[in-house]
């Protein structure tokens, strides 16, 4: 029955290097209808018998294929996104229908496919940006010898995801788990050098005598230019990636500039959402560093202070008893 069905494999054909399967089976005439079954016979020991002298033909239900997936029985139900529509809003509310959905015994609902990859890819972006985190701020501590003054650096870090979900707002722009993760985990080295050059110039000018809040007014001078310059570069140089604009130099050099310009195209689809996170963010991190950042080291500056002074306190008193405590002993 396969055989006269499906047919079967006898022989190659070649022509050349290439090679064709030899497939036997019924003609497309006799094997359309139940007739056509019906009318099967089976060679056996010398007799041909017909299919219906030991066999019944009925219509019923029945599983077309079975698929397995560690060795579970699945049955996958998939679906296209229409355009215009977010796929994690979609999925959401098919979510909130199923949530109160009775299976029978043994069976399970869970999304799959790009659900899954969704999830895998938010996972490792946290880790990402965790680990980032951990390692930009064990440097600082390294490089400033203090705990607090790292704290004040990497709040605008924090601070700066304002600026990423507003520009994802104003532009309409779904927030993409791997590309708006990349844009802010590219944004945090970014705005932690920005507050590098600022803070790092506020010490060396407190070092040479100044006050505190004369350095930081000093620092905010001498520093402008390069956190500015930093930012508008940055910020210049994403534009053609996330809006998709090109030059066609073929078309300019024959005169055509309105068709040598090109806004838009698949490149920025793809990056857009990058863009729109490093661009959005490093325009309010800027602001932060620049104001918000002296703001907070010369609110924290007299905290740091009473800390030293607390340490150096107790450091001393620990000493004097241990000295006393010698003094005694010698006695």
């Amino acid at each position: 029955m396969r055989t006269a069905l499906q047919g079967s494999e006898i022989s190659k054909f070649r022509i050349g290097e290439d090679e064709y399967d030899i497939v036997v089976r019924h003609g497309s005439g006799a094997r359309q209808s139940i007739e056509d079954l019906e009318e099967i016979t089976v060679f056996h020991e010398g007799a041909t018998i017909p299919l219906t002298a030991f066999a019944d033909i009925s219509f019923d239900t029945g599983l077309g294929a079975i698929r397995r997936i560690d060795e579970r029985r699945v049955v996958t139900l998939s679906s296209d996104v229409a355009t215009g529509f977010n796929a994690n809003a979609l999925r959401s509310e098919a979510q909130s229908h199923i949530e109160n959905l009775r299976l029978p015994a043994g069976y399970a609902l869970s999304f799959t496919g790009e659900s899954e990859d969704g999830e895998e890819a938010k996972a490792f972006s946290s880790d990402a940006f965790g680990t980032a985190l951990m390692l930009i701020l064990i440097v600082l501590i390294t490089q400033f010898t203090s705990v607090t003054v790292p704290f004040v650096i990497l709040s605008s870090v924090i601070l700066s995801l304002i600026g990423v979900f507003i520009g994802l707002m104003i532009t309409r722009t779904p927030f993409g788990i791997i590309m708006t993760g990349v844009g802010v985990i590219s944004l945090t080295g970014i705005v932690v050098n920005n507050a590098i050059v600022l803070l790092d110039y506020v010490f060396k000018v407190r070092v040479s005598g100044l006050e505190k809040i004369d350095a930081i007014v000093e620092a905010g001078k001498t520093r402008f230019r390069p956190v500015i310059l930093t930012a508008v570069t940055t910020i210049l140089g994403l534009i053609p990636l996330t809006t998709g604009l090109s030059l066609d130099f073929g078309r300019l050099l024959e005169g055509s500039l309105g068709d040598a310009l090109i806004v838009g195209g698949e490149s920025s689809q793809w990056w857009g959402p990058m863009g729109v996170a490093v661009i959005w963010g490093l325009g309010v991190a800027t602001f932060l560093t620049l104001v918000i950042v002296p703001v907070m080291y010369a609110a924290i500056d007299p905290v740091i202070g009473a800390g030293r002074l607390l340490l150096r306190g107790i450091w001393r008193r620990r000493a004097g008893e241990s000295r006393a405590q010698e003094v005694v002993s010698g006695r």
